[in-house]
């Protein structure tokens, strides 16, 4: 029990490090192309606990695992150029500073789409047949009484071409009670699909679908990787944003979401998943990766999308907002993170206790 223990908590820092390296390593390489001097390093947030100087860049590691920083030169305070101005982040053009913002955000994407193009890389390739194929049927269902089996190729139904899973289950749920032909490769049924299924059964009582798992060659994989890897971090990137807006949403109406979970959440499901396997965790980090993406590029203090904000309202006024008043919305806003933080983790250790462990907080999560 205790080394399993350490092994999640191993696996659950090494993953949050890939992560918040990943990103910071975008602000730090655009800043470094772009002249700007980096001053820190740093994973995780302050206090320091440890910090070595290579150059003129100190790398840190902090207290904190929640998180990362890069700390540029005149990145806040026009009084503490001193020397170099023309080094100072300030100092720079608009269009500059906005990439030095933006490259962590995009490295994050680049990571998940590296990570879900592995994943396919490995496991196969998802494509469609427009053949609808029996991959389960239910114990004392009518398809099975009627002598369908799994792996039937179901052809036609009701004297009509059956290519597509949705249309086949929707012509289905409207016959219910009634007779139905259906013709697969090699025979001829007749289902009266049942009026009121048991829970988590259709009518027929059988699972299809149109997809197969492709293995192209080896060469190719890496390619038909990265194409699907692209779509799933735009899916996963989507679907974020909705829950996003329904949390939204759902505080403006007055209601609290129960959902929600932080560090302690995100170890206990990492715990999960890496139990699972290796493809799993990667693909789980893929899903982080797009995450963090999209929460750093919201438009709220000490996120990236403050900072951008910040360049937008410069950009409308036509002058920089003082960079003391900058720094200080910025430090306000890591403040009420980190209470935020600290309150939804301890919401999560509550629901970790009562769920009596690990298993039983995932399950309450999900529900």
């Amino acid at each position: 029990m205790f080394l399993s223990m350490i092994t999640s908590i191993l696996v659950f820092l090494i993953v949050l490090s890939i992560l918040v390296i990943v990103h910071e390593l975008g602000h730090f390489i655009m800043a470094r192309r772009a002249g700007v001097k980096v001053e820190e390093f740093g994973f995780g947030l302050p206090p320091r606990i440890w910090g070595k100087q290579i150059g003129e860049t100190l790398y840190s590691i902090n207290a904190l695992p929640f998180g990362g920083f890069v700390r540029l030169y005149g990145e806040s305070d026009e009084e503490s150029i001193t020397e170099s101005p023309r080094r100072a982040f300030l100092n720079k053009k608009k269009s500059t500073r906005v990439s030095i913002i933006v490259a962590g955000v995009i490295m994050n994407f680049i990571l998940a789409i590296i990570a879900f193009a592995i994943v396919y890389s490995f496991s196969g390739i998802p494509r469609d047949t427009h053949k609808i194929k029996i991959v389960d049927i239910s114990q004392d269902s009518p398809a099975l009484t009627a002598g369908l089996v799994i792996g039937d190729i179901i052809k036609r139904v009701d004297g009509k071409d059956a290519t597509s899973v949705s249309d086949f289950i929707k012509y289905v749920d409207t016959k219910r009670g009634k007779r139905v032909a259906i013709e697969t490769e090699n025979k001829k049924v007749t289902i009266v699909p049942r009026e009121t299924p048991p829970e988590d059964e259709g009518p027929l009582g059988v699972i299809i679908t149109t997809t197969e798992i492709y293995y192209p060659p080896v060469w190719q994989r890496p390619f038909y990787g990265i194409y699907y890897g692209f779509k799933d971090a735009l899916f996963w990137g989507k679907n974020i944003l909705l829950g996003l807006w329904g949390v939204v949403t759902g505080l403006t109406k007055g209601q609290v979401p129960e959902d929600i979970s932080g560090p302690v959440g995100i170890f206990a499901v990492t715990s999960e998943v890496a139990k699972i396997g290796t493809l799993a965790l990667i693909n789980f980090i893929g899903i982080l990766s797009v995450n963090l993406a999209i929460l750093n590029i919201l438009p709220f203090p000490a996120l990236d999308g403050g900072r951008l904000l910040f360049i937008v309202i410069e950009g409308i006024i036509g002058r920089k907002v003082l960079p003391k008043i900058e720094a200080t919305i910025h430090s306000i806003g890591m403040i009420v993170l980190l209470l935020l933080i600290l309150a939804i983790t301890i919401h999560d250790i509550q629901r970790l206790i009562s769920a009596g462990g690990i298993s039983g907080f995932i399950n309450s999560i999900g529900k």
